[in-house]
């Protein structure tokens, strides 16, 4: 295991989890990395750590440019596990070494691993000199936990991000000019969505505070290292948080015999004819952490199921619980589906999407398969409505 060199003096040290899959219900299908960064000077600094599967990868490729033992500040910018679950393995080298935290990180670490750490808190706008670099702290709470914070290497000019800009994403290759970047940035939007989309108001007022220093490189916590094309994750996320929609409708749904799915193509229809973008998915073949990549943008989202047992299908169910938890604001909204005798799904569906504060569409609710009049009929109220 080698270290990566960043800059002088500057590396990667971190982990590459080729088989993660699953990350807090997101699927993960291209891996991951937990990124860790270690900077050489008088006093040496490790920012950040890694799961801790991967605390032996992490150590060895420090061990490739220095001695661990060596180490005497570990920066904590979260105390997630992913970030910092190495720290009890690292602390066994370096015993004395000082971890620094905001204060909420702070209680978090002590919180996971004891009370005994040796912890240095920081505010917004702290600095300190590890021998001819400085290294200044930007507290970032709720993006996306409490403790929260970023790192600048001002004599670099380097932001280490923290989970901003970042993408679940297993490569070797360490820069954004050495992978493919549709592949990047389409991994930087599925994490966003997944992630960060529901502290977005919160991303605007970091951006708005970190994006006047001057930065050549972005070194996040998961994925791919920014170096040569920083407007591109910056652009976005400035887009994703403000809420910009484009004129697309997703229409996510299952179906036991077919009939809420002969519903949904009907709305497929209607979408297409007046010009929009149309996405579909059968919720049997479809996560709900791609939909949500998706649903980043949407104008619309329509969600179609059957009644079984007095009650929406489980996996519609599933999908809305995880949706509202993302909290995706200023949709506008359609509840549909088909019954046989009490029809209650369709209610429930229009009421959850009611309670995210979304601009509400008629319920379209259909006994047994779709009559062609009356589903007709509907999609001309539907077509008017939207228009």
């Amino acid at each position: 295991m080698k270290a990566v060199k960043i800059k002088e003096n500057i590396y990667w040290v971190g982990g590459i989890d080729w088989n993660l899959r699953n990350f807090h219900g997101y699927i993960t299908q291209r891996g991951s990395t937990y990124n860790s960064y270690l900077i050489i000077d008088e006093k040496i600094t490790l920012i950040d750590t890694v799961k801790s599967y991967h605390a032996q990868d992490m150590i060895e490729r420090i061990s490739s440019v220095i001695d661990p033992k060596k180490i005497d500040y570990i920066i904590s910018n979260h105390a997630e596990m992913d970030h910092s679950g190495a720290v009890p393995e690292l602390l066994k080298l370096i015993p004395n070494a000082e971890i620094i935290a905001t204060p909420n990180g702070e209680k978090i670490l002590q919180d996971h691993f004891g009370k005994n750490l040796k912890c240095k808190t920081i505010k917004a706008g702290d600095s300190i000199s590890i021998g001819k670099y400085n290294l200044k702290f930007f507290p970032t709470p709720m993006v996306h936990w409490p403790d929260n914070m970023v790192t600048y290497l001002e004599e670099e000019k380097i932001l280490f991000s923290n989970d901003a800009f970042g993408q679940h994403l297993a490569t070797s290759e360490r820069f954004d000019d050495q992978y493919n970047l549709n592949i990047i940035m389409e991994e930087t939007r599925k994490y966003y969505a997944n992630i960060v989309l529901p502290y977005s108001a919160q991303v605007q007022k970091v951006l708005a505070d970190i994006l006047e220093l001057k930065i050549e490189i972005i070194a996040p916590s998961h994925g791919i290292i920014w170096r040569e094309n920083l407007d591109l994750p910056i652009d976005a996320y400035r887009k994703w948080s403000s809420g910009v929609l484009k004129k697309r409708a997703l229409i996510i749904y299952d179906t036991m015999w077919n009939s809420t799915e002969m519903i949904a193509k009907s709305i497929e229809s209607v979408f297409e004819t007046i010009g929009y973008s149309v996405k579909m998915y059968n919720l049997q073949h479809n996560h709900a952490s791609d939909i949500m990549t998706e649903l980043l943008e949407a104008e619309y989202i329509c969600v179609g199921s059957p009644t079984l047992n007095n009650n929406l299908l489980p996996s519609v169910a599933s999908f809305l619980t995880y949706m509202k938890g993302l909290a995706p604001k200023g949709r506008k909204a359609l509840a549909f589906g088909s019954f046989g005798w009490g029809g209650q799904s369709v209610k429930q569906v229009h009421e959850i999407l009611e309670s995210c504060n979304y601009q509400m569409l008629d319920q379209i609710s259909i006994k047994y398969k779709p009559d062609e009049d009356i589903l007709k009929g509907l999609m001309e109220k539907l077509k008017e409505n939207i228009s």
